[in-house]
């Protein structure tokens, strides 16, 4: 019964990731930008539903830009997850936009990608990002710069950070955990690490118990006159504070 429930959402899966490149391809030119943000809002939330994982939002989600999100991060779920509880433009590794179907969706949705091995593309990323900010836009990233269990947090990269000291924008903690959704007990059942490929991680989380992702948003800070560096160590403590 696992296997056919699975087989059953990743079908589901499919058309809803389908539906979605139909919209970005042919309904978005007509949209203006803050109804392109509730599209994806409604499409994440769709998808997260096609695959039965439940959604808990906790804390005061940011109204408006600009704000730099920094979140933990644990699965491939997570973008879909933050998406679900409130529009972001997401900072990804460039091999994601070449990714069938799955890299239309991210572009669509307003990715901004970075070459991880090339110092200047990482430069020029900083340097769009803080265009972003500037622009008004949330973005969302993550500093740990790869996915971890979430038992505990990997250090925090400052490099993500320094856009929003650039022009002085505010940053928002987030915390990212997942939960079996009849104890409440936290389930490392969507994680993506170690010797994880995209299919067994995602076959695992569609076949096991059912799943509720926690994202819990703390209070925004400013540098306030850190460097980076310190923000970085402090950020990464928010988030372990919001997920106690």
């Amino acid at each position: 019964m696992s296997a056919l429930r699975a087989a059953t959402r990743l079908a589901g899966a499919l058309a809803q990731a389908l539906r979605g490149w139909w919209t970005i391809t042919f309904v978005f030119p007509r949209l203006s930008p803050l109804e392109r943000e509730a599209c994806v809002t409604a499409w994440a939330r769709g998808m997260l539903g096609v695959l039965g994982i439940g959604l808990q939002v906790r804390g005061e989600p940011a109204q408006h830009g600009p704000m730099l999100l920094v979140a933990n991060h644990i699965s491939w779920l997570d973008i879909l997850v933050l998406h679900a509880a409130r529009y972001c433009r997401f900072v990804s590794k460039s091999e994601v936009r070449h990714w069938p179907l799955i890299g239309a969706l991210a572009t669509g949705a307003g990715t901004l990608y970075i070459e991880r091995a090339s110092r200047r593309d990482a430069l020029r990323v900083v340097h769009h990002m803080a265009e972003s900010l500037r622009g008004g836009d949330v973005l969302a990233v993550f500093p740990e710069g790869t996915t971890s269990d979430g038992i505990d947090l990997l250090p925090f990269h400052g490099n993500l950070v320094q856009p929003a000291i650039s022009v002085d924008a505010p940053v928002q903690p987030v915390a990212l955990s997942f939960v079996d959704s009849t104890t409440g007990r936290p389930s490392l059942t969507p994680c993506y690490v170690g010797d994880d490929t995209l299919f067994t991680s995602l076959w695992r989380t569609l076949s096991g118990p059912a799943v509720t992702a926690v994202v819990h948003f703390g209070a925004t800070q400013r540098a306030d006159g850190r460097d980076r560096r310190s923000w970085a160590v402090d950020l990464r403590e928010a988030v372990l504070d919001l997920r106690r």
